[in-house]
């Protein structure tokens, strides 16, 4: 094959990272530039429209992050007001580059944005924190454009439990609420993620979602033993129920020396927090505590084979209809020789034509798999408001 196979075959196929968290990493910097061309090594920051076009990238799915504080009534009030604020912030950014980009709210969007040259921007909500304990709330993310939810992220909260809480299990899974939620999710035909989940939660939702579960950025046990990855028997029974792994760049998820270490202290910073109400002065604090903690525990050496090794376990074990790309960019993946940030995509393409993945196989890899779960999860709204389940209309925007 020709030296530019990997940059034509971009242009041919669809592709998708099911997970970035440069709303909450990069746009609330005062004076970030979505439209310009940034350097990584100059500000840390892995995603923008310039970069986009370099890696072939079609369609990102960018997460609103909150990280996790006070549970009490007050507590949630604030973490939702602050992601709504992040979900508002987002599609304005969005709205000022009309011109390269739109918010996504099918799973045709994607396509039809890349027809017209466009870069299609999906929106998930990470950790369902946020959403307190209102089930109403479900649906006014979903008039905000939101068509993902992941469910925790290292600590336990009101829906699930997470697989990092040094606590330990709450809920054995999902919570009472949890169930609600992934109703309502159902309902509405936003899909539910489970990275960062328990295991015991993603048994519960394998259960009771109508839907096809993704884990928008995971990786595999068997090659790295970290709490976040997943062992290959829920990786069979998730590709059973016609769900995607979307494989993480993320260092200590990647390497055969899981890094532990950092995930058990960052863990802990969490702990710390548990009882504070959000605020800027609150989360300047916990930043401070984060940075302390990255240079006490460096991200272990890894390179781009070793995120190779996972997609092709992955592949090996689910098959190759189950499994994506989501890199958690600007959340911490990648910043590693080869896959440095979204300019870097084809690198992944490369390496797996050296390997003997075909045209077919890497379309479904870079978007068809996503799609399908994608077309699964509205054709189970539909179905769901069609038969008079549950009587309501779909929030619209």
């Amino acid at each position: 094959m020709p030296t530019d196979s990997a940059t034509a075959l971009h242009e041919r196929l669809f592709t998708i990272d099911t997970h970035s968290d440069t709303p909450t990493a990069s746009f609330a910097k005062p004076g970030w530039d979505f439209a310009a061309r940034h350097d990584y090594a100059a500000d840390h920051s892995q995603c923008d429209l310039p970069r986009m076009h370099d890696g072939g990238i079609d369609a990102m799915v960018f997460a609103v992050y909150v990280g996790q504080f006070s549970r009490s009534t007050s507590g949630l009030a604030a973490a939702h007001d602050l992601a709504v604020k992040h979900l508002e912030r987002t599609r304005a950014v969005l709205r000022a580059n009309a011109g390269a980009c739109e918010l996504a709210l099918t799973s045709a969007d994607g396509p039809r944005l890349k027809a017209a040259g466009r870069r299609a921007v999906y929106l998930s909500l990470e950790n369902a924190y946020s959403v307190g304990r209102e089930p109403g709330h479900v649906a006014r993310f979903h008039g905000l454009g939101v068509r993902m939810i992941g469910l925790t992220h290292m600590l336990n909260n009101d829906v699930a439990d997470s697989s990092t809480d040094p606590r330990g299990a709450e809920w054995g899974g999902l919570s009472p609420f949890g169930r609600e939620l992934v109703a309502e999710c159902n309902r509405l035909g936003i899909v539910v993620d489970a990275s960062h989940a328990s295991d015991d939660t993603l048994h519960d939702l394998l259960r009771v979602s109508k839907t096809p579960v993704i884990l928008s950025h995971s990786d595999c046990r068997a090659l790295c033993d970290h709490p976040r990855n997943i062992g290959d028997d829920l990786l069979r029974a998730l590709a059973a129920q016609g769900g995607v792994i979307q494989i993480n760049a993320l260092p200590v998820s990647l390497g055969a020396a899981p890094g532990a270490g950092p995930t058990a202290a960052l863990s802990q910073v969490l702990l710390g927090f548990k009882d504070a109400v959000v605020s800027p002065e609150v989360m300047a604090a916990e930043d401070r505590e984060y940075a302390r903690i990255s240079a006490e525990f460096p991200h272990p050496t890894v390179v781009l084979d070793d995120f190779i090794r996972h997609i092709e376990h992955a592949a090996e074990v689910a098959g190759v209809d189950h499994v994506g790309i989501g890199c958690d960019f600007d959340g911490g993946g990648g910043a590693f020789a080869g896959l440095r940030d979204v300019g870097d995509y084809p690198n992944i393409t490369r390496a797996l034509l050296a390997r003997g993945w075909s045209e077919p196989q890497l379309a479904k890899l870079w978007g068809e798999n996503t799609l399908r779960l994608m077309r699964a999860t509205e054709a189970a709204a539909r179905s769901q408001r069609n038969s008079g389940t549950r009587h309501g209309t779909l929030e619209t925007l």
